[in-house]
């Protein structure tokens, strides 16, 4: 999406700020013992109370409120009965609909005490985020947040999952621009003031090759 009004500013920071509240709501309750639903239940229950909606509902139909992805799960997890155990990697993924604008929000988090190469799985995901970051602005083209984020990975011995990209958001979850987490110098396009995008380090350990999961 391209802001050029307040009005479109202004949906779109609110959206953005109950994201937010959703996003560290459920993070808030990573634990072991409770399942993912119970974490989707209680980021549904946020969304109520500021009168929005699951964006994957509306827009795909997504079974879920929220995408819950745990461990070896790269994104788009279902929520259901499987319980989180001590050393798991659980990403929540929000993003939500208010008054015709949605945002976009993930985090991994670790439950209690994680293994050292989960641990420093996470933190180079953080560290590639913060990079690209510095190239997210106006000025600099797509491929740039690529480039920063592979840099990063690599340096630690990790893989990007080139499936899976940042994109453009805002009157519906996936808008142009694609925003590859590699170097892809088809991503020329130059970004600028209004331009609405979501910058997601999506790594792995081993080659970052994924599968389609057993339900779908």
């Amino acid at each position: 999406m391209c802001i050029t009004t307040e009005e479109e500013l202004a949906g779109m920071q609110a959206a953005g700020k109950i994201a937010r509240l959703v996003l560290e709501a459920m993070r808030a309750a990573v634990r072991p013992g409770i399942s993912t639903r119970e974490l989707d239940e209680i980021g549904a229950r946020v969304m109520t109370e500021h009168d929005a909606q699951s964006a994957p509902k509306l827009v795909y139909g997504f079974p879920g409120y929220s995408c819950i992805s745990v461990n070896n799960e790269v994104v788009h997890g279902i929520p259901g009965d499987r319980v989180l155990v001590a050393g798991d990697l659980v990403k929540l993924d929000v993003t939500i609909e208010k008054g015709g604008f949605m945002a976009d929000t993930a985090v991994t988090v670790g439950v209690a005490d994680i293994a050292e190469d989960g641990a420093r799985l996470l933190a180079c995901a953080v560290r590639a985020f913060e990079h690209a970051m510095l190239v997210a602005r106006a000025g600099f083209r797509v491929m740039e947040i690529g480039r920063a984020v592979e840099r990063e990975a690599r340096r630690d011995g990790f893989s990007v999952v080139r499936e899976l990209c940042g994109h453009g958001i805002g009157r519906t979850i996936h808008e142009l621009p694609e925003v590859p987490n590699y170097l892809d110098t088809r991503a020329s396009s130059v970004l600028h003031v209004g331009l609405v995008i979501t910058v997601e380090p999506i790594l792995a350990a081993g080659d970052g090759k994924s599968l389609p999961g057993s339900d779908g």
